[in-house]
């Protein structure tokens, strides 16, 4: 199995990081489509370029309140992204030469050994201007000129993207290990999860401290199956800096969910459901991530006989887009059930590989068809020709279709439906992809 490469967008405000960003995701490349019921500012993408595949982060957009912090917020935020990326862009503003600060986050990038294009954006015509070549004293090679409002010289820029990517050997992963992300607000007992999954086990293989990924590894065998913990805690609110401790929280989750196969998403039972738990869950739904949704600190709440189904249901009711999830109530501080999630883990992995012969997967279509008829709009009725299982991680099926703007999403979610009855998916997103005739 192939990780996608990790590409990091990095700088001092106001370069235009985001409007890079956004227009390489909205017209350059293909995104991987919204799904309704997940709202989050988007600050990554799903992107494909020249068949490549790959995670494109947007670390931009930090206005610190005080000019004290605008440094050491922008050293943390560059220093997060090279320890996560595997190609970084580094933009500056075409329009001057470069700042102390781009000169300090170019000192960061030299250090760090990665792949780095140095980007000047903001320059609207193919003329070099007089202080091109100062940007030389980066020391990060020749800069690549580029304008993100006019989309000038993006398909050149992302052609040297993907020539920096790693090699397949250094992409490989072992198919045979799980490797678990444990995701979630702070304080709601990431770390504790992992000491107790360890300590309740001692078969620990050994203890890698993540220095290249701001996350701990922890790889360990349970009964005769490869694991690995990822641990994204550490990051704490500050009221001034409340939106970009925010953003490098949802950088080190990102990063931690692309590099997994399942995705422990912890709630605390005692605080209950909240927007940022709807958000973290939203990231690993969308990443087509197989999850569990972990209620942790189950000990401190008192119960009675309706609690547990009560609660289980809040769940379902608070992430409609995740029914398809798992709900575990668990205390990482008694040890309440914890090995119950390494079962469970497995059990949800092998649904995210489960793949149907195509016979048989056009059998249940033509059955669903048969009881509830395809959509029509205008005298035009949509017809399904067939279907075909295309990958799996997650199971993706595409429907060909005579017209695809027919398939509306509430029948592609009926015949989700029919197929997770017929199939054991639970765990897994099922991804749909509609094509019409001729495409």
């Amino acid at each position: 199995m192939l990780r996608k490469p990790i590409v990091a967008v990095v700088g001092r405000p106001n370069v235009g990081k985001s409007t890079f960003f956004n227009r390489i995701a909205g017209s350059r490349i293909s995104i991987v489509e919204d799904t309704p019921g997940v709202t989050r500012d988007r600050i990554y993408a799903d992107c494909e370029w020249l068949t490549h595949q790959f995670a494109m982060i947007d670390t931009g957009g930090i206005e610190p309140d005080s000019t004290d912090i605008i440094m050491s917020q922008m050293r943390d935020q560059a220093q997060i992204a090279i320890d996560t990326a595997d190609v970084i862009i580094f933009v500056c503003d075409g329009k001057h030469s470069y700042t102390t600060a781009d000169e300090d986050i170019a000192q960061m990038l030299r250090r760090s050994k990665k792949p780095v294009l140095l980007v000047l954006n903001k320059i609207d015509q193919y003329k070099k201007p007089d202080h091109f070549y100062d940007y030389f004293d980066l020391g990060l090679g020749e800069p690549v000129m580029i304008s993100s409002v006019n989309a000038m010289g993006l398909g050149d820029l992302l052609d040297d993207v993907v020539k920096m990517f790693p090699p397949h050997e250094a992409l490989e992963e072992d198919d045979d290990t799980i490797r678990i992300a444990l995701i979630g607000k702070p304080n709601v007992g990431k770390s504790s999860m992992v000491n107790k999954i360890i300590g309740e086990n001692r078969v620990i293989v050994s203890d890698v401290a993540g220095t290249t990924r701001d996350a701990i590894d922890t790889p360990f065998e349970y009964k005769d199956q490869k694991y690995v913990l990822i641990d994204t805690a550490g990051i704490r609110r500050k009221s001034k800096v409340n939106e970009s401790i925010e953003r490098y929280s949802v950088l080190r989750t990102i990063t931690a969910i692309e590099r997994s196969d399942v995705c422990f998403i912890l709630i605390d039972a005692a605080e209950g459901i909240t927007d940022q738990d709807k958000k973290v869950a939203g990231y690993a739904h969308e990443a087509g991530k197989a999850s569990i949704f972990v209620i942790n600190k189950w000990d401190l709440l008192e119960k009675d006989n309706h609690t547990f189904n009560e609660f289980k249901m809040r769940v379902k009711e608070e992430f409609p887009f995740m029914m398809y999830a798992p709900v575990m109530f668990v205390s990482a501080l008694t040890g309440q059930r914890i090995n119950q999630l390494l079962e469970q883990a497995k059990y949800v992995s092998n649904n995210h590989a489960l793949r149907i012969s195509t016979g048989v997967l056009n059998d249940i279509i033509n059955e669903a068809i048969a009881l509830n008829q395809v959509p029509s709009d205008k005298g035009k009725r949509l017809k399904i020709y067939y279907a075909t299982q295309v990958s799996v991680k997650p199971p993706t099926f595409v429907l060909f279709v005579n017209l695809a703007e027919l398939a509306h999403f509430s029948y592609v979610r009926y015949l989700e439906n029919q197929i997770r009855k017929n199939f054991n998916y639970e765990g897994t997103p099922i991804v749909f992809k509609v094509k019409a005739r001729g495409e």
